[in-house]
């Protein structure tokens, strides 16, 4: 094992704003090299696909429904958000 593995990689700061799909403009792919929690209203959501902070809401798939382009359906729920690295 040389010396720089041994090193951990420093983590960017978790921004305001994150999505997991990839063509939005508030996904950043250097965050999800990591992994990283959501804390909705006291419990930790493993099904967020975006969030926002200073605005108090996630939007998360909405059962099995898909869109015509085989997107999920997402809805919007309101309420504290955390966000963390694990």
């Amino acid at each position: 094992m040389t010396e720089a593995s041994s090193v951990p990689t420093e983590r960017p700061a978790l921004p305001d704003r994150l999505s997991v799909d990839p063509r939005s403009p508030f996904h950043v792919a250097a965050i999800f090299e990591h992994e990283i929690g959501i804390r909705f209203n006291g419990k930790e959501r493993g099904d967020v696909e975006e969030y926002c902070i200073s605005e108090g809401w996630i939007r998360v798939p909405a059962g099995r429904s898909v869109d015509r382009k085989g997107q999920p359906l997402l809805i919007k729920l309101k309420g504290q958000v955390e966000s963390f690295y694990r």
